[in-house]
């Protein structure tokens, strides 16, 4: 293996077992490795640190495989899909739509695995994941047996890591075309292809039946909703009426489909920019009881938190403004460069500029299938809160 050095006093993040290595933090890097080989970590007094996939084109030039000195290898893969199979097994039996693997928290940077039934889907977003990508499927299909491994590597990030996308069939059959899976007895039809992620928002499924079990009674206003999955728990847990709002047209005939599969009324949909369609229902003096706010990733890094931060505000300000007395905020950022900290203060910002009194009733993350290591806070990527009008 070659091998990178850091600079003096730079291996402290390591020997907190953090999995990055950022550029400004190495000394000496040989100019000959390739994107996503494997390199040793050394710091600056000759300490072997940890065993890496080096990308000289990215902002974080290594991401560590392990802390011991091994190889890495199509042994080492399979270990580490067959560990994280493992637990969802034990945390999520029987469940058929789930994340088996969650990248840096599951010991593999840059590997996303999600299942839905027999069809497994492989997001890969860094250099080293990518160069091991037979690896990786050789161990999905050794490991998990599907019948279908379909590649999903389109994520924004990739531009992050010099890579370019690739989506396509990896192993087994095509996906079919209409892949339908069950959520807590909520059935939706899944778009693995072309659909947000890799298909569904499988890290949103305990926040879901929270809203259902909030739902009964009430008016909700379903804001970025995609294929409705908030939609059809509300009308699950006994809502009243649903407005569902999203900027895309087949996300809402999707979200109709599913409305229809699970034998649910037809919601109202509102197609076309959020922010906008929320500055009209204010203008229109219209309220609700529940509010959802799940928009896409507002700020992929920490540089973009700043812009966020305002995208965050608008459309909390505006869905406080909405809310009526007594009615429940559901809101959520997904954006990895916005912690839970700031998040909260946003959306405190957002209800002092709306003139309301509020409380934040429950703190929301991603379910059990998106473990956290806890040397690596950045893998809670997913913050909601729960506020109620006073």
């Amino acid at each position: 293996m070659q091998k990178i050095v850091l600079k003096p006093g730079r291996e402290k993040s390591l020997k907190r077992r953090h999995p990055w290595v950022f550029s400004g933090a190495v000394a000496k890097a040989p100019a000959t490795v390739e994107a996503g080989e494997t390199v040793e970590v050394y710091s600056a007094s000759g300490e072997a640190l940890a065993v890496a996939a080096c990308n000289l084109q990215s902002q974080i030039v290594a991401r560590v495989w392990d802390w011991q000195p091994r190889a890495i290898d199509a042994e080492f893969f399979r270990e580490r899909v067959a560990r994280a199979v493992t637990l969802r097994d034990r945390l999520l039996p029987g469940c058929n739509a789930l994340r088996l693997v969650h990248a840096e928290s599951d010991g593999l940077p840059g590997v996303v695995i999600d299942r839905y039934g027999e069809v497994v889907v492989l997001q890969l977003s860094s250099a080293g994941a990518m160069r091991w990508r037979e690896a990786i499927t050789d161990a999905v299909d050794a490991v998990v047996g599907p019948k279908t491994i379909f590649e999903r590597s389109d994520a924004d990030v990739l531009a992050l890591e010099g890579l370019q996308p690739q989506i396509g069939l990896l192993r087994g059959a095509p996906p079919p075309a209409d892949i339908t899976v069950e959520d807590a007895g909520a059935k939706f039809e899944i778009d693995v292809p072309h659909g947000h992620k890799t298909g569904f928002y499988l890290d949103q499924r305990a926040n879901r039946l929270r809203l259902r079990e909030l739902a009964a009674g009430c008016e909700v206003l379903d804001c970025f909703a995609y294929s409705g999955s908030f939609t059809i728990n509300a009308l699950m847990g006994g809502a009243t009426h649903v407005t569902a709002v999203d900027s895309a047209g087949p996300a809402l005939a999707l979200l109709r489909r599913n409305a229809r599969l699970n034998n649910l009324p037809a919601p109202d949909c509102i197609e076309g920019d959020v922010f906008q369609v929320l500055r009209k229902l204010r203008d229109q003096a219209r309220s609700f009881d529940l509010i959802v706010l799940d928009p896409p990733k507002f700020a992929p890094t920490a540089a973009h938190a700043e812009k966020a931060a305002r995208a965050y505000k608008d459309i909390n300000l505006l869905g406080f403004k909405l809310l009526r007395p007594g009615g429940l905020l559901f809101t959520f950022s997904c954006s990895g460069g916005v912690s839970r900290d700031l998040f909260q203060k946003i959306v405190a910002g957002a209800a002092l500029d709306a003139g309301v009194d509020a409380q934040i009733v429950s703190h929301l993350s991603a379910g059990a299938d998106h473990p956290v290591a806890l040397s690596f806070p950045e893998g809670e990527y997913l913050k909601g809160l729960i506020c109620r009008r006073v």
